[in-house]
This record gives C-alpha cells, structure tokens and sequence, in this order.
C-alpha cells in the first residue's frame, strides 16, 4: 500500500470518527433542548377580541334613538351588511388559557335610522368585566412578614460597648443638653426660627 493510500484510508477513517462524534453530540444538544423547552411554559395572555359592551351601554340605550346617538354610546359596529342595512351586530369574545372561548353578542335594529329594538345575550357590568380579567391571575404565597425568634438568634445583636451605650442622665437630659454637655462634640446652636427684624 503506498503512502498516499495509507493517508487517505487514515483520512477517511478520521473523517468517519468526527461524522459519528457530530451525529452523537447533536443528539445530545437536542435532549437537553426539549427538556429545558418543557421545563419551561409560556405566558399566555388574556385575548378580548371585538366590541366590549357593557350592561350599563345596554341600559342607555332607547327606542327612537338615532344611529350617531348608538354609536357614541356603543361605539363601531363590528359587523355591518348591505344586505342588513338595519341591523348592527357588536360581538367581543374572550379567550382565556386552558379554556374555551367566550363570545357575547349584541344586535340592534333600526328603523328609517331610528332604533327600535335590541336584543342579544345578557352582558357584565364593566365592574363585573374587569374582574373576570383578573381571576386567573393567581396570586403567590405571601412570605410571613415577622421573623421567628429561631430567625433572630442566627443573626445575633452586635455587643455594646461603654461608648455606644448612653449613660442613665443623659437619656433622661433633653438632645440638646446631651450633646452641649459632651466635651468632644461642638455646642448645637440653630437659628431663630422668626426673624427679629419686624
């Protein structure tokens, strides 16, 4: 077998081994990729989708009505036809994670550009409404705001020392008195609180 055979067989082999380490380490890479993709969960958001109406839109609402007046109360219809030319159709749908969607539908008719009727499902109240928003939000456990005395005794009070600690007739003495008997600190003297030029 001649030299540059021996290499290229050598070569090949070589290329073989890096091709198979390759293949292996990928494997591994994409095991640990989809345990830490299930480790990890999205956050999903609430969608409300459409026109929110509320019970109290519903409630100002009266036959003979025109249809600006509607529509300042209730806002675009989300759905107009040419073929229902008096009829306005809101419709809001919310969808919430892990739950089948809810749509809420509301439709008003007119008359020669007048309302004369409504009808549709029942709708919350914009306290109502807002509150459902929230609900699937779950609060986190409260940590206990006191700590327990096993807590205190890791961390125990520094020890005081002669100077640290007060002297029984100075912290009976007024501030002032305390510090203006001290001979280390200066006299505290403040200004006149009224200036005596009136």
């Amino acid at each position: 077998m001649s030299v540059n055979a021996h290499r290229s067989a050598r070569l090949g082999r070589f290329v073989l081994l890096a091709v198979t380490l390759a293949a292996g380490g990928c494997n591994s890479l994409n095991n640990a990729t989809n345990s830490l993709a299930g480790m990890v969960t999205p956050y999903r958001v609430e969608v409300v989708q459409g026109n929110f109406v509320s019970r109290e839109q519903v409630e100002a609402l009266q036959p003979g009505m025109s249809r600006e007046q509607v529509r300042e109360i209730l806002g675009t219809p989300l759905v107009t036809s040419l073929f229902h030319a008096n009829r306005w159709d809101y419709v809001f749908t919310i969808k919430r994670p892990g739950e089948q969607p809810q749509t809420r539908r509301l439709t008003v008719f007119f008359e020669n550009d007048v309302l004369q009727r409504y009808e549709g499902d029942p709708m919350p109240s914009e306290t109502e409404f807002v509150a459902s928003l929230g609900k699937q939000s779950k609060p986190g456990k409260v940590p206990p705001l006191e700590a327990t005395p096993e807590q205190l005794a890791r961390y125990p009070a520094p020890p005081r020392t002669a100077a640290s600690e007060p002297a029984a007739e100075d912290a009976a003495a007024p501030p002032g008195a305390a510090a203006s008997a001290s001979s280390d600190a200066p006299p505290v003297s403040y200004p006149p609180l009224e200036s005596s030029l009136h």
